[in-house]
């Protein structure tokens, strides 16, 4: 019960990051965190992310059955369960609608050119995955073919998920998605690009190791340039 408290409190804190920072309006957006024995801490339905007490959160089983809480369990946790069910190494998700990257996305604009070296080494790159209807499975199965190779999605007119081994480098990987997703869009509107080369890439990848231990280096998405989704 220690770690699911610290828990609740760290889903409250960066729910309340996730809305100051405009990264969602209104009830927009969900977190989550897997627990012990197959149950994942999620985020309820209809509840603002910066006004969220640690008592709303909702616990579920694999299947996205409520175990405990009061609330209704957030309609997007199809797309949560699928992940921690392709991704054992993955502790924590956060969904949200950071306005540059999910313009990228209703824009159908993935953000995969290399631009930034610190993205390069972090993410690799941000694919887009095609639109699915919020609240159905037909989301799962839209962001099915990225889980496995990436940390962070694009979802085609309708936001970004990021994940990770905590709840904070979630977070962090989403804040990153944002900032990279706004410098995409100044290369755009100065009508110029000048993404790094493949050799150069190369020398980024093996400098994970030198950053990151060779151990997380090791675990972390190879980069890859998926083409646009039509």
């Amino acid at each position: 019960m220690p770690a699911e408290r610290k828990f609740r409190e760290q889903i409250v804190r960066y729910g309340r990051m996730v809305h100051e920072r405009g990264f969602v309006a209104a009830m927009d957006g969900n977190l989550s965190v897997r627990l012990k024995h197959d149950r994942i801490l999620v985020t309820p339905t209809c509840v603002s992310k910066g006004a969220m007490r640690a008592g709303d959160m909702v616990v579920v089983d694999h299947d996205g059955h409520r175990i405990s809480g009061q609330r209704q369990v957030t309609s997007e946790i199809g797309m949560h369960l699928l992940i921690y069910t392709r991704r054992p190494d993955v502790q924590a998700i956060v969904h949200a609608h950071p306005p540059t990257a999910t313009g990228f996305a209703a824009a159908g604009i993935p953000l995969t050119e290399p631009l930034v070296c610190e993205v390069v080494m972090g993410l690799g790159c941000i694919p887009l995955a095609r639109y699915g209807t919020p609240g159905t499975s037909e989301l799962a199965q839209t962001l099915e073919p990225y889980v496995d190779n990436y940390d962070a999605i694009l979802m085609s007119n309708h936001g970004v998920v990021t994940y990770g081994d905590t709840l904070e480098h979630a977070y962090m990987k989403m804040e990153t998605v944002e900032h990279f997703a706004q410098i995409a869009l100044v290369t755009h509107l100065l009508g110029r690009q000048q993404p790094l080369q493949e050799v150069e890439i190369e020398k980024l990848i093996l400098a994970r190791s030198k950053y990151f231990g060779a151990k997380i280096a090791a675990s972390m998405p190879i980069p890859r340039m998926p083409e646009k989704v039509s």
